[in-house]
């Protein structure tokens, strides 16, 4: 296997110095009210790129009061949704013009490729916030029909103040996919990014401000989950909760909003989505799309299409062309432009991973390719590979986040649709095929909430995206994701004396 990767930091642009590492709360950086900070560590090394600010319940508290001041009495809400639109756009530009040192945030805090960000990351999250700006002056609710005498109509209103936990896989991504639609809807925020990449949220807050985005509306608190983001869950100021992460912590997130004020959640969950792919597929396309649904962001996909179903017809040669493309992937530092994957988040996900590994290997999987970390320092692991996977093996069932892919044969589209469907998950599927009755049929039949046909991580922002099952419910991206930080509100009056209803 071809491995770019010494264990060294060589980069191909300069390591910028880290300018924002404290809360930003009510549009000012502060430290948190304790004092404490932790490490962020950047996995090409394992070394301490900077300290950050550890919020902590009370520092959530000073967040949330100064979102509530600033829905409750600022000028945002208030704001003709074509203001909206102006500031968001401008907000949109500086990040244009920053790009380069965003994307680099990304690279050295979450192990993500530089030319990746530069080319699809950042752009993407910048077309995000430009796509809920447009949506900003054209929030309007219905004129109703009534069956009596009234004259009715609904208004569509910002819910409040939202709490965003985002996840560290895409950490732009995911804060443009949830602070956008909020901030066109006309909400306030407190955003909690990922303990282990919290340095672009933090950058992002900044160009808030310099957009001309009012003080308290959009609120970064950096800290940990059982602290800082359970304060969130449990806040009885807080009137919505948007929570991207595992399965495991969106029953906390349930529950604490229960607990609480009964503030509604919307989860994107975990994944273990099926890719299926049948006799009638070309398998130089449908290998490379494999590759893809697994392999991509170093495996760290809530979609990823690790259980690769293959009809035994095209089986060996599948197999045989996969191991061929695996073997020639690049590992290394994410700032090489040869590289395709690039070290795993933090130590705690590497050793996650390599402990999948070694469940399949004890478990009777066939080790086709990888297996193994690489370097001599980071999060490097080998694009890894298992054949005679069963459907009860362990990497088989369990979401692994990591660039770790099982192969299954199956004969049938019965037999497919039954074993891809039988799982806890419901995210996304794949699937390859020429033949159009199997694609109708297929997508039909299987429970999730998105389906590609031959193609795969095909997100964009006018799609709505989300799970079904224990994936979570509510959307992301397209017009449904604006829905959920709107309520409804219904008018009525009586009329009298009119010639009709």
């Amino acid at each position: 296997m071809a491995v770019q990767n010494n264990g060294s930091s060589k980069s191909f642009v300069k390591i910028p110095e880290i300018k924002f590492t404290k809360l930003f709360i009510n549009g000012e950086f502060v430290d948190s009210i304790a004092g404490r900070t932790f490490e962020t560590i950047d996995p090409r090394t394992g070394e301490i790129i900077a300290r950050i600010a550890e919020g902590d319940k009370e520092d959530v508290d000073l967040a949330v009061k100064a979102a509530r001041q600033a829905f409750d009495h600022g000028p945002w809400p208030r704001l003709p949704g074509c203001e909206r639109r102006r500031i968001m756009m401008k907000f949109a530009d500086l990040i244009e013009e920053n790009i380069e040192e965003l994307a680099t945030l990304d690279a050295i805090d979450g192990g993500k490729l530089f030319g990746f960000g530069m080319a699809v990351d950042i752009p993407s999250s910048v077309e995000t916030l430009r796509y809920y700006a447009g949506a900003a002056d054209k929030i309007h609710g219905e004129t109703l029909k009534m069956s009596r005498e009234l004259q009715a109509y609904t208004l569509r209103e910002p819910i409040g103040v939202v709490g965003h936990i985002t996840p560290w896989n895409f950490p732009s991504n995911m804060f443009f996919m949830k602070v956008s639609p909020a901030l066109a809807a006309g909400c306030t925020m407190v955003v909690k990014p990922a303990e282990q990449t919290p340095l672009s949220a933090l950058y992002y807050a900044y160009l808030s401000k310099l957009a001309g985005i009012p003080d308290g509306v959009i609120n970064v608190v950096t800290g940990y989950g059982p602290t800082a983001g359970a304060a969130i869950c449990s806040h009885m100021d807080i009137d919505k909760v948007s929570f991207t992460g595992s399965t495991e912590v969106g029953r906390l997130v349930m529950q604490a909003a229960a607990m609480s004020n009964l503030k509604p959640v919307s989860l994107e969950l975990g994944g273990k989505s099926p890719f299926m792919v049948f006799d009638d597929a070309d398998v130089d396309t449908a290998t490379d799309l494999a590759l893809l649904s697994t392999m991509h962001n170093k495996g760290e996909l809530c979609v990823a299409g690790s259980r690769v179903f293959v009809q035994e017809g095209i089986y060996d040669e599948f197999v045989k062309k996969l191991a061929e493309k695996a073997k020639t992937r690049v590992v290394g530092d994410p700032f090489d432009p040869a590289v395709l994957q690039g070290p795993q988040v933090d130590k705690t996900q590497f050793e996650r991973v390599l402990s999948y590994i070694e469940h399949g290997k004890r478990e009777g999987a066939t080790l086709l390719t990888g297996g193994k970390p690489c370097g001599e320092r980071g999060y490097y692991i080998e694009p890894t590979i298992f054949t005679d996977v069963k459907d009860d093996m362990t990497i088989a069932k369990e979401e692994i986040f990591g660039p770790v892919m099982s192969l299954l044969k199956f004969k049938t589209i019965e037999e497919v649709i039954t074993r891809a469907n039988a799982t806890k998950y419901g995210l996304a599927a794949g699937i390859v095929t020429n033949d159009l009755n199997i694609a109708n049929t297929v997508s039909r039949s299987i429970r999730a909430g998105v389906i590609w046909i031959n193609c795969y991580f095909a997100i964009d922002r006018d799609c709505p995206f989300g799970g079904y099952k224990m994936s979570g419910f509510g959307k992301d991206l397209g017009m449904d994701a604006l829905d959920k930080y709107l309520h409804v509100k219904s008018v009525a009056t009586p009329i009298y004396n009119s010639p009709w209803l």
